[in-house]
């Protein structure tokens, strides 16, 4: 396919180069080429010309001639670069939502009968976390026969002495700010800020963690394919605790807009090879956990899946100057795009993909440098499990 990747960052560069190596013909769009050739790196090869995400027209200049328009950018530009995608008769593929028009559905779902209309196919939130952890919390209702809750539990932690944006500075801060979105007694709602605290244990090395409420794009988008009663999404690990330490010090307000000092620029692979050198950036981590709670055969059944991805030591081992949260991301939408749908048309989030996509998607996942575990607990049918 010929690809254009717009937003050329940490995970949008890794993604590009990625895209090449399958095979496909790539080239980037961004407002900053210069920057974003940095990221990419002197030896790369890949065209970067100047888009900007904020106007339409400027994409649609960009991206002329692609089968499948890349969305890398801030989720805030998300519908301006749909409406881009539907002038260009083209595919998109995107990493996350900003839920700005309706609080508990994306934002993409308002285009999928214009999607459908063009016979074009939009896959949104195909990273990490969205994304992989959509797909086994739909494996795992698929085990059962009825899904009571649906719980995601993320780690993400920076050994830094400064903080260190390891993703876009504008996704962490947006999610800093948000109000956690949860699904209790098949009703959504909001809920507050850091709120229902909770102590829980991720496989070695990370172990037993403080995890807090967190904004995420998969309670406001499971639901709707999976029958439930429950689901949240939490976050723990030291760069959530810097967060939820800046909120309690009343530092974490809309009105005050995005700090620098605390949410500074993503860094350039050269960036955090200096900070590394330095000693100032010593190693990060990431971790998914789903928990599928439900009953199969009148036996209630807990089933998780933990993920695990390569940390910045270990990223760094492979040659790759790279944060984890950016290697999984990009690693994994160009899976999703391997595997893109294009004979569907419309609107659809990862679990909504036919059966036979899922699979091949998560057995290239498990075949990748990514360890995806998976337990079974019997539950007692009177008994209210702790986690």
């Amino acid at each position: 396919m010929r690809i254009f990747v717009l937003g050329v960052g940490g995970a949008g560069s890794l993604l590009a180069q990625l895209l090449v190596r399958q095979g496909h013909t790539v080239w980037c769009g961004d407002r900053d080429p210069e920057r974003a050739r940095k990221f990419l790196g002197k030896k790369s090869a890949i065209e970067v010309v100047e888009a900007n995400a904020r106007n339409l027209w400027s994409i649609v200049r960009a991206a002329r001639g692609c089968n499948l328009l890349v969305n890398a950018s801030p989720a805030v530009f998300n519908e301006i670069i749909l409406r881009a995608a539907l002038r260009l008769r083209s595919h998109y593929l995107d990493l996350n939502s900003h839920l700005n028009r309706n609080p508990f559905k994306p934002e993409q779902f308002r285009f999928r009968k214009r999607f459908a209309a063009k016979n074009r196919a939009a896959l949104i939130c195909t990273g990490a976390a969205p994304g992989l952890t959509n797909l086994l919390a739909k494996r795992g209702s698929e085990l059962l026969d009825s899904v009571e809750s649906v719980q995601i539990r993320l780690y993400e932690s920076t050994e830094s002495k400064d903080p260190v944006s390891t993703w876009s500075p504008e996704v962490m801060y947006d999610e800093a700010i948000s109000s956690p979105r949860v699904y209790r007694h098949g009703r959504f709602s909001l809920a507050k800020r850091f709120a229902d605290r909770e102590k829980f244990r991720f496989p070695p090395p990370i172990g037993e963690t403080t995890v807090y409420l967190a904004a995420q794009d998969e309670v406001c988008m499971l639901p709707y394919v999976v029958p439930m009663r429950d689901m949240d999404a939490k976050i723990g690990g030291n760069d959530f605790d810097r967060l939820f330490r800046w909120y309690r010090q009343g530092r974490l307000n809309r009105s005050q807009g995005i700090v620098r000092k605390r949410f500074p620029k993503t860094l350039t692979p050269k960036g955090v090879a200096g900070m590394i050198r330095s000693g100032v950036l010593e190693n990060a981590r990431f971790a998914a956990a789903v928990l599928v709670r439900g009953v199969k055969d009148d036996q209630p059944l807990l089933l998780r899946y933990d993920a695990s991805f390569p940390t910045l030591r270990q990223v760094r081992q492979r040659g790759l100057i790279s944060t984890p949260i950016a290697y999984a991301t990009a690693h994994l939408a160009a899976i999703f795009i391997k595997h893109f749908p294009r004979e569907m048309a419309g609107v659809f989030g990862p679990s909504e993909l036919p059966i036979e996509t899922r699979r091949a998607i998560l057995a290239e996942a498990r075949s990748r440098d990514f360890r995806v575990a998976f337990k079974m607990t019997r539950l007692k049918k009177s008994e209210d499990e702790e986690y």
